[in-house]
């Protein structure tokens, strides 16, 4: 049988695909990137699992995440937004999207790629940890907190260290899948 991080608490194909092909895998491609950091400050308050079932309607909402679109919405398309069912309706988060993209394309105008400035906070490797259970793993570590004042700083919005902990995760910055998980880098060879 195969063992998977007791978060994932339920038999739903989508969750599972999400934790054995997603989570804890290193992510450089900017889009996505940019994805995942809006779609982690979406779920502020709320459980992942209600965020990635609204996924493909976020990504139909805001435009694939396609940065240089999302920065020319109008109050008009926000105010179409804020009636979306589809997403959560906070027009805080809703706009935190839009001043995100402004910064996002800052940061890859002066960095070359948002992939080398995000990764930088890592050095650039992913950090691989050994849990044996889940309540061993934090909610933040100085790394999520550094990284949460200097996009803070860099004009992000919803990137609190809670946020950029669970962000670090969800694009593989670190791997957090427990020892006896069949995800964890340890078991390689009893994937599936």
């Amino acid at each position: 049988m195969i063992k998977r991080c007791t978060w994932v608490t339920t038999k739903e194909p989508l969750y599972i695909e999400y934790h054995d092909q997603e989570w804890g895998v290193p992510v450089y491609d900017d889009r996505l990137l940019f994805e995942m950091l809006c779609l982690e400050g979406a779920q502020a308050g709320l459980s992942w699992w209600t965020i990635l079932q609204k996924r493909e309607n976020y990504r139909e909402a805001f435009d694939n995440f396609e940065a240089e679109k999302i920065v020319h919405y109008t109050d008009e398309q926000l105010q179409l937004l804020k009636e979306n069912k589809g997403i959560v309706r906070n027009k805080l988060k809703i706009q935190s999207v839009v001043t995100n993209a402004k910064a996002f394309l800052k940061i890859q105008q002066e960095y070359g790629s948002f992939s080398s400035y995000i990764w930088s906070f890592v050095n650039n490797k992913p950090i691989i940890l050994d849990w044996e259970t889940v309540s061993e793993v934090p909610i933040s570590t100085e790394i999520s907190n550094n990284m949460s004042k200097r996009l803070k700083k860099d004009g992000f919005k919803f990137v609190g260290g809670t946020i950029c902990y669970s962000y670090m995760q969800a694009v593989g910055m670190v791997n957090d899948h427990t020892l006896e998980c069949f995800c964890n880098p340890s078991n390689v060879n009893t994937k599936m």
